[in-house]
């Protein structure tokens, strides 16, 4: 994860994020990471269009934003 995770800061690609958040609710986001840090990433998140701070503890899955045919992203 920390690799996805360093290389997008490098190459400002956007991410794909399955996040599960202090009270539990689960979110699948588009997000572009801004900086990582020890126990948290700072990244613009496309659904609340704001940059936000994520647990890393809170990640369940992060991957390649892959633009999908027929879809609606956002």
């Amino acid at each position: 994860m920390m690799g996805i995770l360093n290389r997008a800061v490098d190459t400002k690609k956007s991410l794909e994020m399955i996040y599960v958040d202090g009270k539990g609710n689960m979110t699948q986001r588009k997000i572009c990471v801004v900086e990582v840090r020890e126990n948290q990433i700072l990244a613009y998140c496309y659904s609340r269009n704001q940059v936000r701070l994520f647990s890393k503890d809170g990640i369940l899955s992060v991957y390649p934003w892959k633009e999908r045919k027929g879809a609606i992203n956002g």
